[in-house]
């Protein structure tokens, strides 16, 4: 049955051609059994007449799907013949009938309307030409309306299949449409990440190398006079490194979708309480930083933390980069009801304000434009510049729950 139904779908030419065949046939059974007994029917009895009604209602039927306004036009035309050469009516006349709910299907709006007018005045017309002498008015006016009914009733099936058509179109059209969105969506959540992990390697890579390079200067310039330290800043060097090769391989990891990646969890995303690991890296490597916590400390949602610990990553790293020798920094963490503060000085000589907004001396960091970043993407606010009588200056705040 399916594959019946899918020729059907195929080939609707072959279907009507086949169903025109069998129109015919039935109309010139028709035809011979009322001349063989000798039945009365309205109109002339011309054989020519006849068969060439029937032949162009037949082709009405084969070709009505693939010229449905030329064929109502023929309809009409042999419809207005049969009025007028008078020629008897046979089954082919159901002809009418399906090419007025062909055109109301899928037929051009003119030709739809068309239709529906011929339909109607067709019994009536067909009524007055051949009347039912032996009926009464109202007979006859009841017969009208019976033979209506059924032209009226195929142009509405005929108009609600092309109602629902263009239904079905309009949800293809909007499925099609919402997948394109969100395929952009896609697109646009895998830039959007592709960014964070820049913006998260940049502070992995400018933090801790520069971490190395003081630890290095420092490492070489008491090697000879005092071993102990210059060992330890050589450990120093070795744990940042490890450090920074860790988170680098949990980002990039983000990137390896589809390959084979290796055994093992990834380290854990920063959170807050490993800023004070981050404040004794920056002590040990000659950077003096004040640290204090206020408020009551509690479980922070995942991308406040991460925010608050890159923040004070960034501020320290620019610290060392700009502050010069002797600068020192201060962190001060301050736990609201409804939001975690973040204040990050320092009392060096500073760099101008650009560079921190390019992302350091090289121009090649996100800098203050990734701390904003970061911090709209919790639906923070960020104020950043320089402090009176010398350093620089950034406070955050991270509300708990995201502003709408």
């Amino acid at each position: 049955m399916q594959r019946l139904y899918d020729f059907i779908r195929r080939h609707p030419t072959w279907v009507d051609g086949f169903w025109a065949v069998f129109l015919l046939g039935i109309s010139v059974v028709a035809v011979t059994v009322r001349d063989e007994g000798g039945q009365n029917s309205p109109g002339s009895d011309s054989e020519a007449a006849i068969v060439v009604v029937v032949v162009l209602l037949c082709l009405v039927i084969a070709l009505r799907r693939r010229m449905p306004e030329k064929m109502l036009l023929l309809a009409i035309g042999v419809g207005i013949a049969q009025l007028v050469l008078n020629v008897a009516t046979t089954p082919a006349n159901f002809a009418f009938l399906v090419i007025t709910y062909t055109v109301a299907a899928t037929g051009a709006r003119w030709a739809s309307r068309l239709a529906l007018g011929v339909g109607l005045c067709a019994a009536p017309l067909a009524q007055l030409r051949w009347p039912e002498e032996e009926s009464s008015v109202l007979g006859n006016v009841a017969l009208v309306i019976f033979m209506t009914v059924p032209f009226a009733l195929a142009w509405v099936l005929g108009d609600s299949i092309r109602t629902r058509r263009a239904y079905y179109e309009q949800l293809e059209e909007r499925a099609t449409r919402l997948e394109k969105e969100r395929e952009a969506q896609s697109k646009v959540a895998v830039a959007a990440e592709r960014a964070r992990i820049a913006r998260e390697l940049h502070d992995v890579v400018a933090h801790n190398v520069s971490v190395m390079v003081v630890q290095a200067d420092g490492a070489a310039y008491v090697l000879d006079s005092a071993p102990d330290q210059a060992k330890k800043a050589l450990e120093t060097i070795s744990s940042t490194g490890r450090q920074a090769l860790a988170e680098m391989r949990r980002l990039l990891g983000v990137l390896r979708t589809g390959e084979h990646q290796e055994t093992g969890e990834y380290v854990p995303q920063p959170d807050v309480e490993q800023i004070d690991d981050l404040i004794q890296q920056c002590r040990t490597s000659g950077l003096p930083v004040d640290f204090k916590v206020e408020g009551n400390p509690r479980p922070l949602p995942s991308g406040v933390e991460l925010t608050a610990y890159r923040i004070v990553q960034e501020a320290l790293t620019n610290t060392r980069k700009h502050g010069g020798p002797n600068a020192g920094a201060s962190v001060r963490l301050v736990y609201f009801d409804d939001g975690l503060g973040l204040l990050v000085e320092d009392d060096g000589k500073g760099a101008p304000h650009e560079l921190y907004e390019d992302g350091g001396a090289d121009g090649r960091g996100h800098g203050l434009i990734g701390m904003r970043e970061r911090v709209g993407m919790v639906g923070g606010t960020l104020d950043a510049g320089p402090r009176p009588g010398g350093g620089f200056r950034i406070s955050a705040l991270l509300p708990l729950k995201p502003a709408h």
